[in-house]
């Protein structure tokens, strides 16, 4: 999961919904599932994610999207697992580093 967006303070929604390829009514939903996505909210009631959220929702991704877990399953595992930051963390970076090696290996083969 190669996620891409602009450094930025504040995130909407609807960028948050497009860089992970899911709708935004699934975003709300996992905000009332998961106590660790707290987006700021101002007074119309738009949502703005920070950097941190952005964290929490690739953690929520990785668990649900991509290895499978229901949501019970994922609640548990992050309740249980304070070792998980770490280890996504590490997957994330060895994950952006697979996609520009294949970046450069595309590279040379068109030279």
């Amino acid at each position: 999961m190669n996620i891409k967006l602009p450094e930025k303070l504040y995130y909407k929604i609807s960028e948050i919904a497009e860089a992970f390829h899911v709708n935004a009514s699934l975003l709300r939903f996992w905000e009332k599932e998961f106590d660790i996505l707290q987006p700021k909210k101002n007074k119309k009631g738009n949502r703005f994610f920070t950097q941190e959220d952005v964290k929490h929702l690739k953690i929520i991704y990785h668990l649900v999207k991509e290895r499978g877990y229901t949501l019970d399953g994922a609640k548990e595992v992050l309740a249980n697992n304070a070792k998980l930051n770490e280890e996504l963390e590490i997957i994330f970076r060895l994950e952006k580093i697979k996609a520009e090696l294949l970046q450069l290996k595309s590279y040379f083969d068109e030279g």
